[in-house]
């Protein structure tokens, strides 16, 4: 007797990037490459290590205020410190971010198959993140700065994306905060000016953010597919709002404050900032140009990518 899968039923479905690929084949990969590639942070790194003089804790290409008329005026002692405070920042909003992203796969596969592959891969990028979340928290003590949590808002406007968001929308939001932040760590991992520490941490996630990126990837393909009009529709929409609420709390600006700027003057010059705009467009430029070829940034959505600064 043949079962008739999801899969199958799928079968010869196309998108602008072509066939579409077998669900299960891809979550097999993908949990074949994580039994190979997956790490301990509190095995794998030396917490107890103390941090180096003379180090970042962020490429100074990389904060936010780099190259604007401030930045010149500032000590290096005091642009040192305003890399770890943002380092920080953007730790504390990764943390955010993947329990958001936790909730969501939990979600996904609720009404699936628990023996399927796809299930079981959700389970293990689920794991992932867990030990993602302890690493960030560790590496915020370890840089001994405060940690930084977004607004009342947005940390409620989350409540409510947890609670009300479509399959695809999910996805177009994973891909939102994992892939500009997998950008800069890239940069990050390989460059001997950071902290040892932090290296090892951006090199973890780099490599087993890789699978989730392609996870999501695909996943929000298929959806874009099949899922209904209004729900594309609405995945254009809430995407776009998204991208303009991330790339607000990209940087917490109390990070200035706590390194003695003036908090109004300094988010003036990062919002005016040429520099920062191409790092945050260049950040996100391989996520939107794959969200166009799917069918994502159009319409009202797509203006509200571009009111973000994330898209030219």
């Amino acid at each position: 007797m043949t079962t008739v899968t999801e899969d199958s039923e799928l079968a010869g479905l196309r998108d602008a990037l072509g066939l579409l690929k077998d669900r299960e084949q891809v979550a097999q990969r993908l949990l074949e490459s994580s039994a190979k590639h997956s790490f301990d942070p509190d095995k794998e790194l030396d917490w107890d290590a103390p941090t180096e003089d003379g180090k970042w804790f962020w490429p100074p290409e990389l904060v936010s205020l780099y190259d604007t008329p401030l930045w010149r005026r500032m000590s290096e002692e005091q642009r040192m410190d305003l890399a770890r405070h943002e380092a920080a920042s953007l730790a504390s909003l990764g943390i955010w971010f993947e329990i958001i992203l936790m909730q969501l796969l939990v979600r996904h596969i609720y009404d699936k198959s628990v023996t399927s592959a796809h299930v079981r891969y959700a389970l293990t990028e689920i794991a992932d993140e867990c030990r993602h979340s302890m690493m960030f928290a560790r590496m915020i003590e370890k840089g001994g700065a405060p940690t930084y949590p977004v607004t009342k808002l947005n940390h409620n406007l989350a409540r409510v994306l947890k609670t009300v968001s479509t399959t695809p929308g999910s996805f177009a939001c994973t891909l939102l905060g994992e892939e500009i932040l997998d950008w800069m760590q890239r940069l990050t991992f390989p460059d001997e000016r950071v902290q040892t520490i932090v290296r090892g941490v951006t090199r973890i996630h780099v490599v087993e953010e890789a699978r989730h990126v392609r996870y999501a990837r695909e996943e929000l393909r298929r959806q874009m597919v099949t899922a209904p009009r209004w729900e594309r529709e609405l995945t254009r929409i809430s995407s776009g709002e998204a991208a303009r609420v991330f790339s607000i709390a990209f940087v917490n600006p109390q990070v200035y404050t706590n390194v003695g700027l003036d908090r109004r003057e300094a988010v003036a010059q990062v919002k005016a900032s040429g520099h920062r705009r191409e790092v945050m467009q260049s950040g996100a430029k391989r996520l939107t140009d794959f969200l166009d070829d799917i069918g994502v940034l159009r319409g009202a959505g797509r203006r509200l990518w571009k009111s973000s600064g994330l898209l030219a």
